[in-house]
């Protein structure tokens, strides 16, 4: 598995990264370490989930982050995490 993460302006990707998941541990701890690594690499705070990304993601394995999954103002207009199946 991997996630696929993206900071889009104005509907366009402006950065991107794919991270592979750690088979070895459970998919929560992978899902969190990956987001970290994610944000991390896009030097940006990590988002807070509201119920409409755990509902979101739990449904599509995607979901996006705005300003109001922050505390810190940000300057992009969404953070997109999307779950990506191995072919």
């Amino acid at each position: 598995m991997k996630l696929w993460g993206k900071i889009l302006i104005d509907n366009r990707i402006e950065r991107d990264l794919v991270v592979y998941f750690n088979m070895d541990m459970e998919y929560q701890d992978n899902l969190k370490a990956a987001i970290i690594e994610i944000c991390d690499k896009f030097d940006i705070e990590k988002p807070y989930w509201l119920p409409n990304n755990i509902k979101e993601f739990n449904q599509r394995g995607k979901t996006n982050f705005t300003k109001d999954n922050f505390i810190e103002v940000i300057n992009f207009d969404k953070f997109v995490i999307e779950e990506i199946d191995e072919i």
